[in-house]
């Protein structure tokens, strides 16, 4: 950034429509008074949670987001998730027309053949284990890196129907994990962002699939959030949107989603019988017939979602059940989850000893996690073993986790140094 800076003082070139609104804001001057004719307005659409509008709305307006996230734009950085904007998107998505066949630019952009697509694919696997491995804030700058560098100049190339289809929904899977990582790291704006923009790609790479799995991704996040009623929603809409073309694992990830809205709305028979469907769908599926990216939800993840409802309606005992068939032993942030709710099931059911040693357990499983969200679980799970005093298992796990980066994170903020 000083390098460009620096030129522009020196008269080589000026600021973009992405920079030079960011001095504008900066130095407190108008456009004018920077002397920056292009520039009638603070142009900070790309802000807006919306739904895009077309295919090239989705090009302009994610390129616009990778570099302000890459350059830590504040406003999109901090900014909070825009509840009308999930149920936009799912009624949007569910409405629109079959999309215009993706077949390119024409001019100059580069040519782009179906090697590119599968490159992308490779590196966004890679980058999907990090995530899994070692959480969201671990490589998530580096995903956005690549993907506004590599990516976005192939999606104003030129291409044949059939490579732009392919094309836009393997953007639309590489930017649906830039959405999650940035969930994971709790920059919940900027991630419902890309979901949106995810959404939109899917869309015209007509793949409804993974379309359904991005609105299955903005519930699991809406209830992380509190919002539990577009939540269900949205898993809703996932499901219907799909059912000409779902598969048995989808549909019990939808199931389980609106699950865990509902649970946490205190509705129990409407979890029990979600749950209900999803274990069904799940025991009838085929891994031939699956997406690939989907693969990852097996019985142990419906096991460790069972374990969320069940401790959200207050039934301590069923979720020590199923939290103890949550381990996967292969991915190491979900094992994680699952423990902690093991942890805190526990703690409900009125057995603290069994609680501190499971939760010693998950500091030790995901020392190597960079979350928001695994701190916000410890958070959550120390505000509820505070309630206990000063008994023996608390002291011990407390002198026991001491030095624990995430036990750290997790403190309250009286008890941080």
């Amino acid at each position: 950034m000083k390098r460009r800076i620096a030129s522009w003082e020196n008269g080589h070139g000026s600021p973009d429509d992405f920079y030079g609104p960011l001095l504008c804001e900066a130095l407190q001057l108008t456009a004018a008074e920077l002397g920056l004719s292009q520039l009638t307005r603070q142009d900070t659409q790309f802000l807006q949670a919306e739904y895009p509008v077309s295919p090239e709305a989705a090009m302009s307006t994610v390129g616009q987001l990778w570099q302000a996230d890459l350059n830590g734009y504040e406003p999109l950085i901090q900014s909070e998730p825009s509840e009308p904007a999930w149920n936009e998107a799912s009624l949007r998505w569910l409405v629109a027309p079959e999309p215009a066949p993706p077949g390119g630019h024409d001019g100059s952009g580069i040519r782009v053949g179906l090697a590119d697509v599968a490159a992308i694919k490779s590196t966004s696997e890679m980058f999907a284990q990090l995530d899994d491995r070692f959480g969201g804030d671990h490589a998530r700058h580096a995903v956005i890196q690549y993907l506004s560098r590599d990516v976005a100049p192939l999606l104003g190339g030129r291409y044949k129907e059939s490579v732009g289809q392919a094309l836009f929904s393997t953007v639309a899977e590489a930017t649906l994990l830039a959405g999650w990582m940035s969930y994971d790291a709790c920059h919940h704006g900027l991630a419902q962002r890309y979901f949106l923009q995810a959404l939109r790609f899917a869309q015209d790479g007509k793949d409804r699939r993974l379309a359904g799995s991005i609105l299955s991704a903005m519930s699991h996040q809406a209830t992380f959030l509190g919002r539990y009623t577009p939540a269900a929603t949205l898993a809703r809409a996932a499901r219907m949107g799909i059912s000409g073309v779902a598969t048995p694992t989808l549909m019990a990830q939808f199931h389980a989603m609106e699950a865990r809205a509902l649970a946490r709305t205190g509705d129990r028979r409407g979890c029990e019988r979600a749950l209900s469907e999803a274990t069904r769908a799940l025991e009838s599926r085929n891994h031939g017939d699956e997406p690939e990216w989907i693969s990852y939800f097996d019985q142990a993840e419906l096991a460790a979602e069972a374990a969320h409802c069940f401790r959200d309606v207050n039934s301590a005992r069923q979720a020590v059940a199923h939290a103890e068939n949550a381990m996967s032993g292969s991915h190491v942030r979900s094992d994680f989850f699952a423990t902690m709710v093991l942890a805190d099931a526990h703690l409900r059911a009125g057995e603290p000893e069994e609680a501190c040693q499971v939760a010693l357990e998950a500091l030790d499983l995901g020392e190597q996690l960079k979350s928001g969200r695994c701190v916000s679980y410890l958070a959550e799970f120390r505000t509820h073993l505070a309630e206990l005093g000063n008994m023996a298992a608390v002291r011990e796990l407390n002198e026991q986790a001491a030095e624990h980066r995430l036990w750290i994170a997790a403190a309250p903020p009286s008890h941080r140094a």
